[in-house]
């Protein structure tokens, strides 16, 4: 009745999500780099970490974004 109602992603989506985390990480730092992920883009169209882990294309997409932001 009560039972675990967690969703657990797909192996595919945690390795994006984990790539475009990192890369994020390493570029921008900590802090910019959770507001990054977390906040939407509407050149994105979206919130990058959602966009990352729902395809490889969205993943494509964040970690051109990562990198544009990241050079100013």
């Amino acid at each position: 009745m009560f039972g675990n109602r967690t969703k657990h992603l797909a192996p595919d989506a945690v390795e994006r999500q984990s790539r475009v985390t990192l890369l994020a990480w390493n570029l921008l730092g900590a802090d910019a780099a959770i507001a990054f992920l977390n906040a939407y883009h509407a050149s994105l169209d979206g919130r990058p970490l959602d966009l990352a882990v729902a395809s490889a294309d969205g993943c494509e997409a964040v970690e051109l974004a990562i990198a544009a932001y990241a050079s100013g």
